[in-house]
């Protein structure tokens, strides 16, 4: 998801910017009083020392969140997650059972990120700001349309420039990422038996070990396919059970039966190679698991401080 966040941050595609909400702050009020002079007989002038009433404090800005030091706004969490909600509304979607984890993960996530593109010296200076706008504007037709779109989405200038601050640091941490994914990764190609209820799988996992042709079964029991899964990296399908069974495989073995969501599995090993070119999806997907990666890591480094009522 922190992909398709970053993008749509940049590009103004689909849900909205991450906010910075502008905080008013009381100003600090002194006053003074000075007492009567008292007149005796025998006594001067003795005025009481002048008081001065202690300033009273600032007002604290409600935060969301803390994360090194850095603050996540109480403000710019409820803008960003009514943004979030007016969206999947619209689009008739409900991508989060937990709206208010998801929007302050993101938030979360998105600073790590431009947080260590600072310390890797990618500074989002004004001149760098100013081109983005420059380049948001032209992709939207005018600067006037631009304005019209901040209007629409509740941002003021000053929200509206330290969010995309933000994301432009976090988009350029993202790419130093995805960049260091090799072209290349161990992967397995594997033929499969895939059957709806352990009965059957246990069945012909019997015949197996009686010698049949896995390749013979894989066509009869999924003959669109043959069974054909290609070669694909570990993480690839999103299935620890299935990783471990298939990478501890030698060439010309089959595993044991093993469950997952969608059924009964048998999986044999046609080949094994540590470094066989990626495919662009399976590329991809190892671009996200390495985003995953670095954000559990760098959340394990840092110091954040969850603050929501």
């Amino acid at each position: 998801m922190i992909i398709r966040r970053l993008l749509e941050l940049f590009f103004l595609l689909g849900a909205s910017l991450i906010v910075l909400s502008a905080c008013n702050r009381s100003s600090p009020v002194v006053s003074t009083t000075t007492a009567a002079a008292t007149f005796t007989e025998t006594a001067t002038i003795s005025p009481k020392p002048t008081e001065t009433s202690i300033p009273p404090s600032e007002t604290p800005v409600p935060l969301a969140a803390i994360v090194n030091g850095e603050t996540i706004t109480l403000d710019e969490f409820q803008m960003e997650l009514a943004r979030f909600q007016e969206s999947q509304t619209i689009t008739g979607t409900n991508l989060a059972s937990d709206p208010d984890t998801t929007i302050l993960t993101e938030l979360i996530d998105q600073t790590l990120l431009a947080q260590a593109a600072a310390q890797n010296g990618f500074i989002v200076d004004d001149t760098m700001l100013q081109s983005r706008i420059d380049i948001l504007e032209t992709q939207l037709g005018s600067a006037q349309a631009l304005e019209d779109w901040k209007t629409a989405h509740g941002y003021t200038d000053y929200d509206f420039q330290q969010a995309l601050r933000r994301a432009v640091g976090a988009a350029w941490m993202r790419d130093q990422i995805i960049a260091a994914v090799p072209e290349t990764a161990d992967q397995v190609h594997v033929i499969q038996i895939l059957l709806p209820t352990a009965a059957e799988a246990d069945e012909v996992y019997a015949e197996l070990q009686s010698g049949a042709d896995f390749k013979e079964l894989a066509n009869t029991y999924n003959p669109a396919t043959g069974g054909e899964l290609g070669w694909f990296p570990r993480e690839y399908l999103g299935e620890p059970a299935i990783d471990e069974a298939v990478f501890a495989l030698q060439p010309g073995q089959y595993s044991q039966v093993i469950k997952s969501e969608i059924g009964f599995h048998i999986f044999y090993l046609v080949e094994r190679d540590t470094k066989h070119p990626l495919l662009p999806d399976a590329r991809t997907t190892s671009q996200a698991n390495a985003i995953r990666d670095w954000l559990s890591e760098r959340r394990d480094q840092s110091e954040i401080q969850i603050l929501l009522p």
